[in-house]
Protein backbone atom coordinates (compact mmCIF):
# COMPACT_ATOMS: atom_id res chain seq x y z
CA UNK A 1 0.00 0.00 0.00
CA UNK A 2 1.49 3.49 -0.95
CA UNK A 3 2.61 5.58 1.89
CA UNK A 4 0.30 8.62 2.52
CA UNK A 5 2.37 12.02 1.82
CA UNK A 6 3.42 13.68 5.17
CA UNK A 7 3.97 17.12 6.62
CA UNK A 8 6.85 17.65 8.16
CA UNK A 9 8.37 21.11 10.09
CA UNK A 10 12.03 21.44 10.42
CA UNK A 11 13.20 23.43 13.30
CA UNK A 12 17.36 22.86 13.52
CA UNK A 13 20.08 24.92 15.15
CA UNK A 14 21.07 28.03 14.29
CA UNK A 15 24.36 26.99 12.83
CA UNK A 16 24.71 26.07 9.10
CA UNK A 17 26.86 22.72 9.98
CA UNK A 18 23.15 22.25 11.39
CA UNK A 19 20.26 24.02 9.06
CA UNK A 20 21.95 22.87 5.99
CA UNK A 21 22.06 18.90 6.51
CA UNK A 22 18.42 19.55 7.61
CA UNK A 23 17.63 20.86 4.53
CA UNK A 24 19.29 17.97 2.42
CA UNK A 25 16.93 15.65 4.17
CA UNK A 26 14.40 17.92 3.10
CA UNK A 27 15.24 18.00 -0.60
CA UNK A 28 15.24 14.02 -0.21
CA UNK A 29 12.10 14.25 1.19
CA UNK A 30 10.29 16.40 -0.88
CA UNK A 31 11.78 14.99 -4.07
CA UNK A 32 9.35 11.89 -3.26
CA UNK A 33 6.71 14.41 -2.92
CA UNK A 34 6.43 15.53 0.71
CA UNK A 35 5.92 18.75 2.41
CA UNK A 36 8.24 20.33 4.41
CA UNK A 37 7.74 23.92 6.70
CA UNK A 38 11.27 25.00 6.97
CA UNK A 39 11.35 27.65 10.65
CA UNK A 40 14.95 29.34 10.65
CA UNK A 41 16.60 32.64 11.14
CA UNK A 42 16.14 35.69 8.98
CA UNK A 43 19.55 35.90 7.88
CA UNK A 44 20.10 32.04 7.51
CA UNK A 45 17.05 31.90 4.71
CA UNK A 46 18.92 34.23 2.43
CA UNK A 47 22.01 32.16 2.34
CA UNK A 48 19.70 28.92 2.14
CA UNK A 49 17.24 29.59 -0.22
CA UNK A 50 19.50 28.61 -3.13
CA UNK A 51 19.76 25.42 -2.16
CA UNK A 52 16.36 24.48 -1.67
CA UNK A 53 15.90 22.65 -4.81
CA UNK A 54 12.13 22.01 -4.33
CA UNK A 55 10.39 25.84 -3.73
CA UNK A 56 6.96 24.41 -4.40
CA UNK A 57 7.15 21.97 -1.49
CA UNK A 58 10.09 23.48 0.53
CA UNK A 59 8.64 26.76 2.42
CA UNK A 60 10.77 29.30 4.36
CA UNK A 61 9.43 30.41 7.66
CA UNK A 62 11.54 33.51 8.78
CA UNK A 63 11.88 33.66 12.16
CA UNK A 64 12.54 36.99 14.56
CA UNK A 65 15.91 35.64 16.64
CA UNK A 66 15.12 37.84 20.26
CA UNK A 67 18.18 39.85 21.59
CA UNK A 68 20.31 38.91 24.22
CA UNK A 69 22.74 40.23 26.41
CA UNK A 70 26.11 38.86 25.36
CA UNK A 71 25.47 38.81 21.91
CA UNK A 72 26.06 41.31 19.23
CA UNK A 73 22.88 43.17 17.92
CA UNK A 74 21.39 41.64 15.17
CA UNK A 75 23.35 38.21 15.41
CA UNK A 76 20.97 34.99 14.64
CA UNK A 77 23.96 32.24 13.92
CA UNK A 78 26.29 30.40 15.14
CA UNK A 79 28.65 31.85 11.93
CA UNK A 80 28.15 35.33 13.34
CA UNK A 81 29.00 35.24 16.94
CA UNK A 82 32.81 33.65 18.17
CA UNK A 83 32.53 29.84 19.54
CA UNK A 84 31.94 31.23 23.45
CA UNK A 85 28.50 33.22 22.40
CA UNK A 86 26.72 30.24 21.28
CA UNK A 87 25.52 29.43 25.03
CA UNK A 88 23.18 33.18 24.19
CA UNK A 89 22.31 32.26 21.53
CA UNK A 90 21.09 28.86 22.59
CA UNK A 91 19.16 31.61 25.31
CA UNK A 92 18.09 33.41 22.37
CA UNK A 93 16.08 30.06 20.69
CA UNK A 94 14.85 29.25 23.74
CA UNK A 95 13.12 32.68 24.27
CA UNK A 96 11.12 31.72 20.65
CA UNK A 97 9.17 29.32 22.08
CA UNK A 98 5.66 31.32 21.91
CA UNK A 99 6.75 32.74 18.08
CA UNK A 100 7.29 28.50 16.86
CA UNK A 101 4.40 27.44 18.96
CA UNK A 102 2.19 29.81 17.09
CA UNK A 103 3.39 28.72 13.32
CA UNK A 104 3.74 25.09 14.29
CA UNK A 105 -0.09 25.87 15.55
CA UNK A 106 -0.73 27.50 12.47
CA UNK A 107 0.88 24.80 9.90
CA UNK A 108 -0.25 22.00 11.76
CA UNK A 109 2.25 19.59 10.59
CA UNK A 110 2.38 15.62 11.11
CA UNK A 111 6.04 15.60 12.58
CA UNK A 112 8.41 18.43 13.75
CA UNK A 113 12.45 17.37 13.61
CA UNK A 114 14.38 18.94 15.71
CA UNK A 115 17.98 19.03 17.39
CA UNK A 116 18.75 21.88 20.17
CA UNK A 117 15.11 23.07 21.18
CA UNK A 118 14.54 20.43 23.54
CA UNK A 119 10.97 21.87 24.70
CA UNK A 120 9.77 21.35 20.95
CA UNK A 121 8.01 17.64 23.05
CA UNK A 122 6.15 19.54 24.99
CA UNK A 123 4.45 21.59 22.46
CA UNK A 124 3.55 18.14 20.89
CA UNK A 125 1.60 17.42 23.76
CA UNK A 126 -0.10 20.79 23.18
CA UNK A 127 -0.82 21.21 19.82
CA UNK A 128 -0.67 17.28 18.83
CA UNK A 129 2.02 16.37 16.70
CA UNK A 130 4.75 13.70 16.31
CA UNK A 131 8.47 14.38 17.20
CA UNK A 132 11.75 12.89 16.01
CA UNK A 133 15.12 14.35 17.25
CA UNK A 134 17.71 14.47 14.38
CA UNK A 135 20.90 14.46 15.21
CA UNK A 136 23.30 15.68 12.17
CA UNK A 137 26.64 14.96 14.59
CA UNK A 138 28.02 11.52 14.44
CA UNK A 139 26.78 8.49 16.52
CA UNK A 140 30.33 8.33 18.57
CA UNK A 141 29.80 11.40 19.66
CA UNK A 142 26.33 10.72 21.04
CA UNK A 143 26.98 7.57 22.33
CA UNK A 144 29.83 8.60 24.51
CA UNK A 145 28.68 11.94 25.32
CA UNK A 146 25.18 12.48 25.48
CA UNK A 147 23.52 8.95 26.88
CA UNK A 148 21.73 8.40 30.24
CA UNK A 149 24.80 6.20 31.31
CA UNK A 150 27.14 9.44 31.05
CA UNK A 151 25.40 11.07 33.96
CA UNK A 152 27.03 14.13 35.74
CA UNK A 153 27.45 14.37 39.75
CA UNK A 154 25.25 16.52 42.06
CA UNK A 155 27.12 19.43 40.94
CA UNK A 156 26.35 18.84 36.99
CA UNK A 157 30.39 18.24 36.37
CA UNK A 158 32.51 15.25 34.98
CA UNK A 159 36.45 14.86 35.63
CA UNK A 160 38.49 14.34 32.81
CA UNK A 161 39.19 10.89 33.79
CA UNK A 162 35.66 9.83 34.03
CA UNK A 163 35.05 11.78 30.43
CA UNK A 164 38.41 9.25 29.62
CA UNK A 165 36.22 6.26 30.19
CA UNK A 166 33.91 5.60 28.16
CA UNK A 167 30.11 5.04 29.60
CA UNK A 168 28.34 2.19 30.63
CA UNK A 169 27.63 -0.86 28.01
CA UNK A 170 29.82 1.60 25.45
CA UNK A 171 30.47 -0.61 22.29
CA UNK A 172 33.91 -2.29 21.68
CA UNK A 173 35.44 0.34 20.01
CA UNK A 174 38.27 2.17 18.70
CA UNK A 175 36.47 5.50 18.41
CA UNK A 176 37.54 6.82 22.16
CA UNK A 177 39.05 10.00 23.86
CA UNK A 178 42.67 9.39 25.25
CA UNK A 179 43.30 11.38 28.01
CA UNK A 180 44.54 14.75 27.36
CA UNK A 181 41.57 15.24 24.88
CA UNK A 182 38.67 14.56 27.52
CA UNK A 183 38.70 18.31 28.43
CA UNK A 184 37.73 18.70 25.10
CA UNK A 185 34.30 17.34 26.13
CA UNK A 186 33.98 18.97 29.38
CA UNK A 187 31.85 21.80 27.51
CA UNK A 188 28.98 19.17 27.87
CA UNK A 189 28.09 20.11 31.49
CA UNK A 190 28.46 23.59 31.15
CA UNK A 191 25.55 26.18 30.68
CA UNK A 192 24.23 25.86 27.10
CA UNK A 193 21.35 28.51 27.43
CA UNK A 194 20.05 30.20 30.60
CA UNK A 195 19.73 27.30 33.26
CA UNK A 196 20.35 24.43 31.41
CA UNK A 197 23.63 23.11 30.35
CA UNK A 198 24.42 21.24 26.92
CA UNK A 199 24.04 17.56 28.84
CA UNK A 200 20.63 17.93 30.33
CA UNK A 201 19.81 19.83 26.79
CA UNK A 202 20.49 16.90 24.38
CA UNK A 203 19.51 14.16 26.78
CA UNK A 204 15.92 15.81 27.22
CA UNK A 205 15.60 16.53 23.72
CA UNK A 206 15.82 12.73 23.06
CA UNK A 207 14.26 11.41 26.07
CA UNK A 208 11.04 13.04 25.29
CA UNK A 209 10.78 12.91 21.43
CA UNK A 210 8.52 10.10 19.64
CA UNK A 211 12.12 9.15 18.07
CA UNK A 212 15.85 9.73 17.37
CA UNK A 213 17.42 9.95 14.26
CA UNK A 214 21.19 9.97 13.24
CA UNK A 215 22.57 11.45 9.87
CA UNK A 216 24.74 8.17 9.51
CA UNK A 217 24.38 4.70 8.46
CA UNK A 218 24.70 1.49 9.88
CA UNK A 219 27.65 0.70 7.85
CA UNK A 220 29.99 2.94 9.85
CA UNK A 221 27.96 3.32 13.09
CA UNK A 222 25.66 0.20 13.74
CA UNK A 223 26.91 -1.02 17.14
CA UNK A 224 27.19 2.87 18.24
CA UNK A 225 23.39 3.65 17.06
CA UNK A 226 22.08 0.59 19.00
CA UNK A 227 23.85 1.78 21.81
CA UNK A 228 22.42 5.13 21.77
CA UNK A 229 18.89 3.27 20.55
CA UNK A 230 19.20 1.08 23.97
CA UNK A 231 19.74 4.15 26.22
CA UNK A 232 17.13 5.86 25.34
CA UNK A 233 14.51 3.06 24.82
CA UNK A 234 13.69 5.07 22.14
CA UNK A 235 12.93 4.17 17.79
CA UNK A 236 16.33 4.80 16.10
CA UNK A 237 15.99 5.85 12.67
CA UNK A 238 18.89 6.67 10.10
CA UNK A 239 18.68 8.28 7.05
CA UNK A 240 22.10 7.65 6.10
CA UNK A 241 24.95 10.44 4.99
CA UNK A 242 22.08 12.68 2.82
CA UNK A 243 24.85 14.67 0.74
CA UNK A 244 23.10 16.58 -2.32
CA UNK A 245 23.83 15.99 -5.57
CA UNK A 246 27.16 17.55 -7.14
CA UNK A 247 26.31 20.89 -8.01
CA UNK A 248 26.26 22.47 -11.60
CA UNK A 249 27.73 25.66 -10.48
CA UNK A 250 31.11 26.57 -11.75
CA UNK A 251 33.84 26.86 -9.22
CA UNK A 252 35.33 29.92 -8.79
CA UNK A 253 37.31 31.52 -11.61
CA UNK A 254 40.61 32.22 -9.47
CA UNK A 255 40.50 28.59 -7.62
CA UNK A 256 39.81 27.34 -11.02
CA UNK A 257 42.87 28.75 -12.62
CA UNK A 258 45.64 27.96 -10.08
CA UNK A 259 44.26 24.19 -9.84
CA UNK A 260 44.57 24.07 -13.19
CA UNK A 261 47.93 24.58 -13.63
CA UNK A 262 48.95 21.47 -11.83
CA UNK A 263 49.12 17.61 -12.43
CA UNK A 264 46.20 15.45 -11.34
CA UNK A 265 46.49 14.62 -7.74
CA UNK A 266 49.26 16.51 -6.97
CA UNK A 267 47.57 19.91 -4.45
CA UNK A 268 46.95 19.73 -0.77
CA UNK A 269 43.61 21.53 0.14
CA UNK A 270 43.41 22.51 3.97
CA UNK A 271 39.83 24.11 5.18
CA UNK A 272 38.33 23.91 9.15
CA UNK A 273 35.28 24.77 8.53
CA UNK A 274 32.97 28.12 9.73
CA UNK A 275 33.78 28.08 13.20
CA UNK A 276 37.06 26.93 13.74
CA UNK A 277 39.61 29.95 14.44
CA UNK A 278 43.08 29.05 15.60
CA UNK A 279 45.80 30.88 17.84
CA UNK A 280 48.38 32.61 15.61
CA UNK A 281 51.60 30.80 16.30
CA UNK A 282 49.49 27.39 15.82
CA UNK A 283 48.21 28.98 12.50
CA UNK A 284 52.18 29.87 11.24
CA UNK A 285 52.97 26.65 12.39
CA UNK A 286 50.20 25.26 9.91
CA UNK A 287 50.78 27.14 6.41
CA UNK A 288 54.37 26.27 7.09
CA UNK A 289 54.08 22.64 7.36
CA UNK A 290 52.42 23.21 4.02
CA UNK A 291 55.23 24.55 2.67
CA UNK A 292 57.45 22.06 3.97
CA UNK A 293 56.02 19.68 2.22
CA UNK A 294 56.86 20.83 -1.28
CA UNK A 295 53.76 20.24 -2.84
CA UNK A 296 50.94 22.55 -4.45
CA UNK A 297 48.45 23.82 -1.13
CA UNK A 298 45.09 25.60 -1.30
CA UNK A 299 44.25 26.83 2.41
CA UNK A 300 40.60 27.85 3.42
CA UNK A 301 40.68 29.38 6.78
CA UNK A 302 39.27 32.46 8.79
CA UNK A 303 41.90 34.59 10.77
CA UNK A 304 43.40 33.46 13.46
CA UNK A 305 42.59 35.73 16.92
CA UNK A 306 44.13 38.83 17.50
CA UNK A 307 44.70 38.95 12.90
CA UNK A 308 42.32 41.42 11.45
CA UNK A 309 42.95 39.40 7.48
CA UNK A 310 44.68 35.94 6.80
CA UNK A 311 47.84 38.01 5.77
CA UNK A 312 48.45 39.75 9.08
CA UNK A 313 48.99 36.20 10.42
CA UNK A 314 51.41 35.10 7.74
CA UNK A 315 55.40 34.14 8.75
CA UNK A 316 57.37 36.50 7.37
CA UNK A 317 58.65 36.10 4.38
CA UNK A 318 56.07 33.24 3.80
CA UNK A 319 54.45 35.00 0.84
CA UNK A 320 57.23 35.63 -1.78
CA UNK A 321 58.57 31.60 -0.90
CA UNK A 322 55.08 30.09 -1.65
CA UNK A 323 54.41 32.58 -4.55
CA UNK A 324 52.96 30.55 -7.83
CA UNK A 325 52.94 26.98 -5.89
CA UNK A 326 50.45 28.15 -2.71
CA UNK A 327 47.29 29.97 -1.96
CA UNK A 328 46.27 31.26 1.89
CA UNK A 329 43.05 32.28 1.66
CA UNK A 330 41.13 34.15 4.85
CA UNK A 331 36.94 33.35 3.73
CA UNK A 332 35.22 30.43 2.54
CA UNK A 333 35.14 28.58 -0.69
CA UNK A 334 33.01 25.60 -2.49
CA UNK A 335 34.71 22.72 -0.57
CA UNK A 336 32.85 20.51 -2.67
CA UNK A 337 33.98 21.28 -6.04
CA UNK A 338 37.84 22.10 -4.87
CA UNK A 339 37.40 18.55 -3.49
CA UNK A 340 35.91 16.89 -6.46
CA UNK A 341 38.71 18.93 -8.61
CA UNK A 342 41.15 16.30 -10.54
CA UNK A 343 43.90 17.88 -9.25
CA UNK A 344 43.61 17.85 -5.41
CA UNK A 345 45.09 15.19 -3.93
CA UNK A 346 45.00 15.29 -0.33
CA UNK A 347 42.53 17.27 1.90
CA UNK A 348 43.37 18.43 5.39
CA UNK A 349 40.63 18.61 7.46
CA UNK A 350 39.23 19.36 10.84
CA UNK A 351 36.79 16.55 10.61
CA UNK A 352 33.92 17.96 11.10
CA UNK A 353 30.77 15.81 10.44
CA UNK A 354 29.86 17.17 6.93
CA UNK A 355 33.66 17.45 5.66
CA UNK A 356 33.71 14.00 7.01
CA UNK A 357 31.30 13.03 4.33
CA UNK A 358 32.50 14.83 2.08
CA UNK A 359 35.76 13.69 2.31
CA UNK A 360 35.13 10.10 1.84
CA UNK A 361 32.98 11.14 -1.41
CA UNK A 362 35.72 12.29 -2.60
CA UNK A 363 38.82 10.56 -4.53
CA UNK A 364 41.64 11.79 -2.42
CA UNK A 365 43.88 11.44 0.51
CA UNK A 366 42.53 12.49 3.88
CA UNK A 367 44.69 14.13 6.76
CA UNK A 368 43.10 15.20 9.82
CA UNK A 369 43.51 17.59 12.61
CA UNK A 370 40.74 17.76 14.89
CA UNK A 371 40.00 20.50 17.09
CA UNK A 372 36.63 19.87 19.35
CA UNK A 373 35.43 17.18 21.06
CA UNK A 374 33.06 15.57 18.09
CA UNK A 375 35.38 15.89 15.83
CA UNK A 376 38.46 14.33 17.04
CA UNK A 377 35.83 11.31 17.69
CA UNK A 378 35.32 11.90 13.95
CA UNK A 379 38.65 11.60 13.87
CA UNK A 380 38.79 8.13 15.38
CA UNK A 381 36.26 6.99 13.28
CA UNK A 382 37.77 7.46 10.39
CA UNK A 383 41.84 7.12 11.17
CA UNK A 384 41.16 3.58 13.46
CA UNK A 385 38.23 2.23 12.95
CA UNK A 386 37.59 2.49 8.96
CA UNK A 387 41.33 3.10 8.34
CA UNK A 388 40.68 5.35 5.34
CA UNK A 389 42.66 8.37 6.64
CA UNK A 390 45.58 9.57 8.88
CA UNK A 391 45.81 11.78 12.18
CA UNK A 392 48.21 13.99 12.67
CA UNK A 393 50.28 13.82 15.22
CA UNK A 394 50.03 16.04 18.58
CA UNK A 395 51.69 16.34 22.16
CA UNK A 396 49.26 16.63 24.69
CA UNK A 397 48.45 20.45 24.60
CA UNK A 398 47.25 19.36 21.17
CA UNK A 399 49.64 21.14 20.07
CA UNK A 400 51.40 19.89 16.74
CA UNK A 401 54.28 21.21 14.69
CA UNK A 402 54.77 21.86 11.10
CA UNK A 403 56.65 18.83 10.98
CA UNK A 404 54.14 17.05 12.36
CA UNK A 405 51.95 18.46 9.95
CA UNK A 406 54.31 17.60 6.78
CA UNK A 407 55.12 14.11 8.03
CA UNK A 408 51.06 13.25 8.17
CA UNK A 409 50.35 14.64 4.72
CA UNK A 410 53.92 12.86 3.53
CA UNK A 411 52.62 9.94 4.89
CA UNK A 412 49.82 9.63 2.55
CA UNK A 413 50.87 11.08 -0.72
CA UNK A 414 54.39 10.07 -1.48
CA UNK A 415 53.97 6.97 -3.77
CA UNK A 416 55.76 4.83 -2.31
CA UNK A 417 54.10 5.05 1.01
CA UNK A 418 52.71 1.68 2.50
CA UNK A 419 50.13 3.47 4.90
CA UNK A 420 49.19 6.20 1.86
CA UNK A 421 48.48 2.93 -0.40
CA UNK A 422 46.76 0.67 2.81
CA UNK A 423 44.12 4.15 3.52
CA UNK A 424 43.77 4.70 -0.17
CA UNK A 425 42.63 1.49 -1.03
CA UNK A 426 40.37 1.58 2.26
CA UNK A 427 38.94 4.66 1.25
CA UNK A 428 38.32 3.49 -2.30
CA UNK A 429 36.16 0.83 -1.29
CA UNK A 430 34.07 3.09 1.00
CA UNK A 431 33.47 5.72 -1.68
CA UNK A 432 32.23 2.71 -3.94
CA UNK A 433 29.49 1.75 -1.61
CA UNK A 434 28.71 5.16 -0.72
CA UNK A 435 27.99 6.62 -4.01
CA UNK A 436 26.07 3.37 -4.99
CA UNK A 437 22.73 5.29 -6.35
CA UNK A 438 20.93 2.26 -4.42
CA UNK A 439 22.56 3.16 -1.09
CA UNK A 440 21.48 6.25 -0.39
CA UNK A 441 17.46 5.54 -1.91
CA UNK A 442 17.36 2.71 0.21
CA UNK A 443 18.40 4.54 3.48
CA UNK A 444 15.51 7.11 2.76
CA UNK A 445 12.59 5.09 1.68
CA UNK A 446 13.33 2.93 5.10
CA UNK A 447 13.50 6.26 7.40
CA UNK A 448 9.93 7.06 5.00
CA UNK A 449 8.48 3.77 6.32
CA UNK A 450 9.37 3.90 9.55
CA UNK A 451 8.30 7.80 9.94
CA UNK A 452 4.45 6.32 8.30
CA UNK A 453 4.31 3.81 11.23
CA UNK A 454 5.28 6.52 13.95
CA UNK A 455 2.60 8.69 12.20
CA UNK A 456 0.39 5.83 12.28
CA UNK A 457 0.85 4.74 16.04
Amino acid sequence: MAQSKLHIAMFPWFAFGHMTPFLHLSNELAQRGHQISFLLPKKAQIQLQNANLHPNLITFYALSVPHVEGLPPGADTASEIPIFLTSRLAAAMDLMRDQVKDKIHQLKPDFVFYDSAHWIPELASEIGFKTVCYNVVSAASIAIALVPARKPGKDRSVSDEELMEPPAGYPSSSVVLRKHEARSLSFIFTEFGDGITFYERVTTAMRNCDAVSIRTCRELEGPLCDYIGNQYGKPMLLTGPVLPEPTKAPLEHRWAEFLNSFEPGTVVFCAFGSQIILEKKQFQELVLGLELTCLPFLVALKPPFGCTTIEDALPEGFEERIRGRGIVHGGMVQQPLILNHTSIGCFVSHCGFGSMWESLMSACQIVLVPHLGDQILNTRLLAEELKTAVEVERDENGWFTKEDLCKGIKSVMDKDSKIGCWVKENHAKWKETLTDPSFMKNYIENFLSNLDEIRKN
